[in-house]
């Protein structure tokens, strides 16, 4: 359960850099800015900053989610899990502030916290099992 809920821990640190290359390198772009619902390169500007700082808190959840993986695969297995569970839960809650602001935020709530609640439950699983 282990592996397979590292898989899905990667998946999710994969997608929070992804948001942060588009909010804090590639925001500038009329097709980035506007896959978060902006409709004038006005709006952007103003928003750029608030997005800037947004993408970097996604980098440090994916940033913490791959060093507790390293550590989790190595002696300080406990210390592994405590980053990974702190960092997916975070992963998990802001999809769910990100539901608050509207419906049609669905998909992109799935995508966020979907993979990491998966990751986490495997992992809690894998945890939690019997040893031989």
């Amino acid at each position: 359960m282990a592996i397979i809920g590292t898989l899905f821990i990667v998946a999710a640190a994969v997608v929070h850099v992804v948001f942060f290359a588009m909010e804090s390198v590639l925001w500038s772009a009329p097709g980035v800015w506007r896959r978060f619902g902006l409709t004038s390169q006005r709006d952007a500007d103003v928003v750029r900053p608030m997005a800037y700082n947004q993408g970097f808190y996604n980098l440090f959840l994916a940033g913490g989610s791959v060093v507790g993986l390293l550590l989790y695969w190595t002696t300080l297995r406990q210390v592994g899990f405590g980053l990974i569970f702190f960092c997916g839960i975070c992963m998990v809650l802001a999809s769910l502030v990100l539901l608050t602001t509207g419906r049609r935020l669905w998909g992109a709530v799935l995508l966020q916290g979907g993979l990491p609640l998966v990751g986490l439950i495997l992992f809690v699983i894998a945890e939690n099992a019997p040893t031989r």
